[in-house]
């Protein structure tokens, strides 16, 4: 068994028990939401509500043991949107497009939010700076943890069509700017003390699946060098990144009230994941048989880069076997080697404002397991 095999202080992120980021929003959070919308309660007396809900997530976080903190992404109704809008030559726009989830009882259809990009794009100011402050602020313990999305999602969900002809004749200009306003936002980050951010990425784990990429290739792009233009496009967005600062990515095959979308093992994009993105760590969803084997760690190259296996999963709240969960961990670790993994859950608690079908008291129980193995594993969380 692995238990035991090391024993070494972890200092830097991504950390042996660490966690995907969103975590479920509180009953009166939302209910406050609901109430701004309709106009009862005004924006200052949300974000009073929102700082009341951030400090207790960030508590829970620090209690359980776990060295990364977030807010949760308690102010934001969705783990992307929130932030694609806020980047200049972004609006926001009406979409008839349905999402098919699927889950253990049947199917359901989302339709979310959509955007087109009008014109040049431009980072008009740092995009979740109070935020990001407020945390810093309150973190006592542990590494404030920033999650944003991916590059790769402006263009992912609507393609070529929703990118204007007139701003962008051509897509090259179009990532050349996409990535500059990224790597300014890194930047902007980097000086507001951020060390630990991570870049949640659906499209290379959707790609691993033959209907997306079928999908794709129906709304004009090309599906064989797709994940390489989204590559090359977050490589130039971090070059420049702060010495001081850890990058990581987390691949989701879809999040939506304990529902996904795609399925596939990670074989298709894995050489060029491991190889060509240059991040300091991949979180991986590994908690069933949609994400397929562990064979294709055996392309993570020798170093420094870490896989943080997505063992514990966030779609239900039933607690995974302790036992069964080591005996996973040393599969992998044929793979590639033990000290270039940690462990997290799969997903997040609350991709979404509606969180999945998991109480509190599960969420924390399987946030405290994650510790748990992490320290008979590594002898360190």
């Amino acid at each position: 068994m692995l238990v035991g095999r090391l024993n070494v202080t972890n200092v830097r992120p991504p950390f042996r028990a660490d966690h995907v980021g969103s975590l479920l929003r509180p009953r009166y959070l939302l209910e406050a939401r609901e109430q701004a919308k309709k106009g009862e309660i005004n924006a200052e007396a949300l974000r009073e509500i929102e700082d009341r809900a951030v400090q207790e997530i960030i508590a829970v976080q620090e209690d359980v043991g776990l060295k990364a903190i977030t807010d949760g992404e308690a102010r934001r109704g969705s783990w992307h949107m929130d932030f694609l809008y806020e980047i200049g030559g972004v609006q926001k726009k009406s979409s008839d497009l349905k999402v098919h989830f699927h889950n253990k009882g049947g199917d359901l259809d989302f339709t979310p939010s959509a955007l087109e990009v009008t014109d040049r794009l431009q980072l008009r100011s740092t995009i979740f700076e109070n935020a990001f402050n407020f945390l810093k602020t309150h973190v006592k313990k542990g590494t404030p943890k920033l999650t944003i999305p991916s590059p790769s999602m402006m263009h992912y969900r609507g393609g070529r069509q929703s990118v204007s002809h007139t701003a962008y004749p051509d897509m090259d200009s179009f990532y050349a700017d996409l990535a500059r306003v990224y790597a300014d936002e890194i930047d902007a980050l980097g000086k507001l003390g951020c060390t630990y951010l991570q870049l949640d990425d659906t499209s290379l784990a959707y790609l691993n699946d033959p209907s997306q990429r079928e999908l794709l290739a129906e709304q004009g792009g090309d599906p064989d060098k797709q994940h390489l233009i989204y590559i090359k496009t977050i490589n130039d967005a971090v070059k420049n990144k702060p010495a001081d600062m850890t990058i990581t990515t987390h691949l989701c095959r879809g999040n939506f009230r304990s529902s996904w979308v795609a399925s596939g093992s990670y074989d298709y994009v894995a050489d060029a994941l491991f190889n060509q993105l240059d991040v300091d760590g991949y979180f991986l969803e590994f908690d069933d048989e949609r994400s397929g084997g562990f064979e294709p760690l055996r392309l993570l190259p020798k170093g420094h880069k870490r896989v943080v296996l997505g063992l514990i999963t966030t779609k239900n709240g039933e607690l995974e076997d302790k036992g069964e969960i080591l005996r996973r961990i040393e599969q992998a670790a044929k793979f590639a080697p033990l000290d270039q993994l940690c462990i997290s859950p799969q997903c997040g608690f609350s991709s979404t404002y509606e969180g999945n079908d998991v109480t509190f008291d599960q969420q924390r129980r399987k946030l405290e397991l994650v510790v748990e193995i992490a320290n008979e594993v590594w002898g360190d969380a």
